[in-house]
């Protein structure tokens, strides 16, 4: 993927704002920023949207602007003159869609059906919008298509919420999730700017998935791992899986053999997706040893933290 690609995936999930109000604009942006989502898709179903835009590339210089609802080279132009990193519309055009690509800036076209999506990626297109997403058969669908197209990634918008967001989350081809229910317009008309963080931070949370994933124990020698092991597994009626470099106990222990980070061991976090976590981690003040990063065609697999954590070591793993 481009740059500004992997930040619309890190981020994870782009709110989609139709606002009638452009003086909202700028607390509604630095809401969602201290929600952990910076970055938006203001959509030219209302007359404010252009104003909107200029005054959240000027005013917040962290957030990462699109235009939505764009369906004429018009406002094409318009959205591209007050700023937007990237443009979204509901449907496949090719028309507009080389449009926008001619004036070099990044494009996600709504594509419903695989010839849509085939005529998208024609254009050399690694990403599109798919709209309405759960109307047309939502994440089901998505993995059915997979198959053929294996290198595409796909925003769905459209019935999109709290409630199916890990489903969609959980699938490496996700490039990222568009949604209105932290934006919703009773919200926006109340200035309720914290319920929105607070909407956006649950959001954030539910996309990560975060879970313990199991607890590694160092131990000073091949035996002491393996009686360590097979003394969890009697306890707690566990299978004994010995490897290369640690005997797991079940899922819930893995007992290193002499060499193990940390000074205890280490706490496996299991989440849906690495890069987005290391993302979002990272905004929260945490550091990684690029080091251990170990990567595959679906992204990272497995990163530590710098430092220990009450002596043990703490690295992230893909679910």
């Amino acid at each position: 993927m481009n740059e500004l690609l992997s930040m619309i995936h890190d981020i994870g999930i782009v709110p989609v704002i139709a606002i009638d109000d452009a003086s909202k604009a700028v607390p509604l942006a630095k809401a969602l920023v201290a929600g952990g989502l910076p970055a938006a898709e203001v959509t030219f179903r209302t007359a404010a949207a252009e104003d909107a835009i200029r005054a959240i590339v000027k005013e917040v210089p962290d957030m990462l602007v699109g235009a939505g609802t764009v369906l004429t080279k018009e406002q094409a132009d318009r959205a591209i003159d007050a700023g937007v990193s990237f443009v979204v519309s509901p449907g496949f055009n090719p028309e507009i869609t080389r449009y926008v690509l001619d004036k070099g800036v990044c494009m996600l076209p709504g594509t419903a059906t695989a010839g849509e999506m085939e005529q998208a990626m024609a254009l050399g297109l690694e990403a599109v919008k798919f709209f309405p997403a759960e109307q047309n058969g939502g994440i089901a669908k998505l993995k059915a298509l997979a198959g053929p197209y294996k290198t595409l990634r796909w925003m769905p918008t459209g019935g999109v919420n709290t409630e199916n967001l890990a489903d969609y989350m959980s699938f490496h081809q996700i490039l990222a999730c568009g949604g209105t229910w932290m934006v919703r317009k009773d919200l926006i008309e109340g200035e309720k700017w914290d319920e929105i963080t607070s909407i956006c931070k649950a959001a954030v949370k539910k996309m990560l998935g975060l879970e313990l994933k199991h607890i590694g124990i160092n131990s000073g020698s091949d035996e002491e791992a393996a009686s360590t092991a097979r003394t969890l597994c009697g306890l707690f009626g566990l299978d004994y899986k010995p490897g290369n470099s640690s005997v797991f106990a079940g899922t819930p222990f893995e007992v290193m053999k002499p060499g193990g980070k940390g000074t205890h061991g280490h706490i496996a976090l299991a989440v849906n997706d690495v890069d987005r976590a290391v993302f979002h981690f990272g905004r929260a003040g945490a550091t990684f040893d690029e080091s251990t990063r170990t990567v595959d065609e679906k992204g990272t697999k497995i990163i530590y933290l710098n430092g220990e954590f009450g002596g043990f070591a703490i690295h992230l793993t893909r679910k």
